[in-house]
């Protein structure tokens, strides 16, 4: 009997999504576990995994088609003995999809990708992205497809395909780059978008007027190896699923929560001290950040003022018994928030572990939907960049989201002399409906007494 593939739910509030990008065509055999499709979502882009042996009969939906809903059948496969052209003439639904691109099927080779993220840049946003309500997964819909546990795929793979990003696939076809020719640096050698800028600015750079022609100015030699600049040049990217649901979100939270802002300086000079001696102490393979600190004071200030840790919910407020805390991790195209749930009964040693694996799945793209859905406080820490202060914007439905700047040396006033401290500032954005003034402040209070006296931490 066939087998239909349909668009599978990849997250708990994912309704529709993009096929980005095919890795098979009509008539490749297939056998469990082969990375069959790359599917862009609300949170990241994931591949998809085929359950079932077989060949594949149809396409029914073709690459970069956005908005396809969950529960779609994207494909059939003949499983064995069955035969290919009759599974493949079976009468087809139409797909309940939007900005599909023509109806005729290409093998993957032939499809031109939708944009999605890769890995992480070198520089984040500064306010949070938005998670969903905490909402128990529904059931994946694909009764022969499931999420890949990882995106790392090599720039080469059987067949001679190469492997590369649906957004370098982009780049690379709208400058007429030759994906053979490249080679990639993301994992296993897969072509990111990164690669294949360098290889346009290369290109760009690259001598292009003969010797001896004229600009056409006073008849002076045009210089040998400079583009003429185009005035108004400029690039149209497409947005990604991602992009567009953060954007519609931060949007939101914007317009219906009612931001007010908390600013406190924390003197840091002994809790750098303190994270030195703990550092020298610990085992092999654990090293503690100021992020983590940071962490695990948010977490202890949310249960000594439990009215901080809320969430707004029309006739009702929800009020957390545990510090989930959402840590913002900045990956290309966008910005996700893995949760460290119940961080409060968690030690440093733990967290930095803990951390460290969920900001590096987040950026290889390797996060499973339940650790990164939910959470009841975000952290966005700037400060490794060097920005001294900012607002965040509330990562709904959350209540609240802090902002950590860098410590950075400032003169300060001590005991009526003037003296030098390191000193980090801290925002604390607040949805009013949930916490009020004056809860906000005693809670950066406690904040502030965590972090400038550390050992209280460890009570």
């Amino acid at each position: 009997m066939a087998v239909e593939i349909k668009m599978p739910a990849l997250s708990p509030t994912m309704e529709t999504g993009t096929l980005a990008t095919w890795n098979v065509a009509v008539g490749d055999e297939v056998r469990s576990g082969d990375v069959i499709a790359e599917i862009e979502t609300d949170k990241a882009t994931m591949e998809v995994e085929a359950v079932e042996e077989g060949v594949i009969a149809s396409i029914l939906i073709a690459a970069g088609s956005e908005n396809v809903a969950v529960g779609t059948v994207i494909a059939r496969l003949a499983e064995d003995g069955e035969d290919v052209a009759s599974v493949a003439a079976a009468p087809q639904q139409p797909a309940p999809t939007t900005n599909q691109p023509d109806a005729a099927l290409h093998s993957a080779s032939e499809q031109a990708p939708a944009s999605t993220p890769e890995t992480a840049p070198e520089t984040a946003p500064v306010s949070a992205p938005v998670s969903a309500p905490e909402t128990p997964a529904p059931a994946a819909t694909a009764s022969s497809v499931q999420p890949a546990a990882s995106s790392s795929v090599g720039s080469s793979g059987g067949a001679g395909r190469i492997f590369a990003s649906p957004l370098a696939r982009r780049i690379a076809a709208d400058h007429n780059l030759d994906l053979a020719a490249l080679s990639g640096s993301g994992p296993h050698g897969r072509i990111l978008r990164a690669d294949v800028e360098a290889a346009v600015i290369a290109s760009a750079t690259a001598p292009d007027i003969a010797p001896g022609v004229t600009s056409g100015g006073m008849g002076v030699p045009a210089a040998i190896g400079v583009p003429l600049a185009t005035p108004g040049a400029s690039e149209l990217i497409p947005n990604s699923q991602m992009r567009k649901i953060i954007a519609e979100r931060l949007q939101q939270s914007k317009q219906i929560a009612p931001h007010f802002y908390l600013t406190v300086d924390c003197e840091i000079d002994q809790l750098l001290q303190s994270r030195k001696q703990l550092n020298a102490l610990a085992e092999d393979g654990v090293k503690i950040s100021v992020n983590d600190l940071v962490i695990r004071a948010a977490a202890q200030a949310l249960i000594k003022v439990p009215e901080a840790n809320a969430s707004w919910e029309g006739d009702h407020t929800r009020l957390f018994t545990h510090a989930d805390i959402s840590m913002a991790v900045a990956i290309d195209g966008g910005l996700i928030t893995p949760v460290i749930w119940a961080a409060e009964k968690k030690g440093l040693a733990e967290l930095s572990q803990i951390s460290r694996d969920l900001a590096a799945r987040a950026r290889s793209g390797s996060l499973a939907p339940e650790e990164y859905t939910g959470g009841s406080f975000t952290i966005s820490n700037l400060g490794m960049f060097g920005v001294r202060e900012f607002a965040a914007v509330i990562n709904p439905p959350q209540g609240a989201i802090l902002a950590v700047g860098a410590g950075e040396q400032r003169p300060i006033v001590r005991d009526g002399a003037l003296a030098v401290a390191t000193v980090m500032t801290v925002t604390l954005s607040c949805d009013h409906r949930a916490v009020d003034g004056a809860v906000g402040a005693r809670w950066l209070q406690s904040f502030k007494s965590y972090i400038e006296n550390p050992v209280t931490m460890l009570l």
